[in-house]
């Protein structure tokens, strides 16, 4: 067994191995004809359950047949053009360059003795995001898992900060669009999801401030403390961005934290051409980015940033194995005497809510190294431009109704039949032509609700997709809606 071991000896079995591997993944992308083949849980799992892990195959060429037959046919292929599901983007080859050198060196970002150099490269992308979002020079962060991730420790650092140690009087406002992670941090945090203030969103789903502002002296009249606002740059469902310098203010005012989750809207941080729409974000104490959205990054590559560094503290916890105090404090010299900081252990667990993790860091460095930012901004601009296109299509197609101008790169709509159907066939509609749409394999979009009504959405993060592809799935989706519609009112006449 241990010829499968990656050694000094096994150096030419892993370049075959992987060889290999990347071979097959590249002839199936390039021969992918559809997002998605249409195969259902039914169809696909007596394969797996097929499958005895107690009995080993003992080949990689094996194991990569079998994993064709469990997998790769029929994974959903984000860079497929027709792909216009949920927040999934391709992702740029440097990024996957750089994937499968961390896979391989598997190094852990807790501690410098297991990571060295890894642990300088994440602090220079820190240090790099934190001035592109203009933090000052006392900001700091860490890689994530994700924006959940991220979302939560940004409101546990803002709990720590309010000082109080009654947590029932603790409230977190953010708008009625913000990601349900704010609601699932409040619960994790002890808060409780009621401590979550749902601000109303404006006609473009971007936070009205003016109710933001009566509810935080609703919040201070009632003897309650406003812990922190989470403001959304690209929201989830519309990609809008609420109004981040009125807000800013209001947390100033008001003593909030205030917290950016831009794990959406962070792509325009490498715009040339669309950042101002993030003017506001340097005045906040905690950023999200999802450098797996907007960045082109396989999952997962996301981080945390924050204003102050030193707030990073209430993350902190100390092992005598792995980051003892005493190396934290600079004292760890012969004879007990201070370290200058060039001599301090650099340790990035003292600041994640994670012990081991990935260097996921490496995905974006090589990205930045071979691309540059502008060529990262230029990928995020063409899917905002295109979005901009498909909003002209759906606003002059009598047979949808869009609910909002893109800000980003979302769409939001629903297929609305000529012939009188009342609303809640309109929703059956909507949700059987998705459900269709996707079970043909030849498309696949996502679906929400607005105002209790079924709606379809677009999102755009490829810029392989044109508008013909918009047209066309437009044209696939009504197709699929006529139908239903058609057959039920045959049933119902009958």
């Amino acid at each position: 067994m241990r010829s499968h071991l990656l050694n000094d000896t096994t150096a030419e079995s892993y370049r075959r191995s992987v060889t290999e591997g990347v071979e097959r993944v590249a002839r199936k992308l390039a021969a992918t004809r559809g997002p998605f083949t249409g195969v259902t849980p039914a169809d696909l799992a007596p394969l797996v359950d097929a499958v005895d892990l107690d009995r080993p195959l003992g080949d990689p060429s094996a194991a990569l047949d079998e994993l064709e037959s469990v997998y790769l046919r029929d994974a959903v292929y984000f860079h497929h053009p027709r792909y216009l599901g949920h927040l999934n983007c391709p992702v740029v080859i440097p990024a996957v360059l750089g994937e499968a050198v961390l896979s391989a060196v598997n190094s852990s970002l807790d501690t410098w003795d297991q990571s060295a150099g890894g642990t300088l490269i994440e602090r220079k992308l820190i240090d790099w995001t934190t001035g592109r979002i203009g933090l000052g020079p006392l900001a700091d962060g860490v890689f994530t898992s994700g924006g959940t991730q991220s979302n939560l420790q940004a409101l546990l650092l803002a709990r720590e900060e309010a000082g109080s140690t009654d947590l029932t009087k603790l409230r977190i406002f953010s708008s009625e669009c913000s990601h349900f992670s704010v609601q699932k941090s409040a619960q994790l945090l002890g808060l409780g999801r009621d401590a979550v203030v749902a601000v109303p969103v404006d006609r473009n789903k971007r936070m009205q401030s003016v109710v933001l502002a009566a509810e935080l002296e609703a919040c201070r009249a009632e003897g309650l403390i406003p812990m922190a606002i989470v403001a959304t740059a690209g929201t989830t469902d519309f990609g809008s961005i609420d109004p981040l310098p009125e807000i800013a203010a209001l947390a100033a005012e008001y003593g909030a934290w205030m917290h950016v989750d831009a794990a959406y809207g962070c792509g325009l941080l490498a715009s040339r051409t669309r950042r101002h729409l993030l003017d506001g974000i340097e005045r906040a104490d905690s950023v999200t980015v999802d450098y797996h959205k907007s960045f082109f990054q396989p999952v997962s590559s996301s981080a945390v940033l924050v204003r102050d560094g030193a707030t990073l503290r209430h993350a902190t916890y100390h092992a005598d194995y792995l980051n003892p105090l005493p190396q934290a404090l600079g004292f760890a010299r012969a004879g007990g005497t201070p370290m200058t900081l060039a001599e301090q252990i650099p340790n990035q667990v003292d600041k994640s809510l994670q012990t081991t993790r990935r260097f996921d860091a490496l995905k974006l460095w090589m990205t930045l190294r071979v691309m540059g930012a502008d060529g990262i901004g230029e990928l995020f601009d063409e899917v905002c431009d295109l979005a901009a296109e498909g909003h002209a299509l759906l606003t002059a197609d009598p047979r949808y109704e869009v609910v909002v101008e893109p800000q980003l790169s979302t769409l939001v709509y629903r297929y609305v039949p000529e012939a009188a159907a009342s609303p809640a066939e309109v929703d059956r509609a909507n949700l059987h032509a998705r459900k269709a749409l996707f079970a043909s394999g030849e498309a696949v979009v996502a679906g929400t609700k607005v105002d209790g009504r079924q709606y379809l959405k677009f999102t755009l993060l490829n810029p392989e997709t044109t508008p013909a592809d918009i047209a066309a799935v437009l044209d696939l989706i009504a197709g699929h809606a006529e139908q239903y519609l058609g057959e039920n009112l045959v049933h119902a006449a009958s």
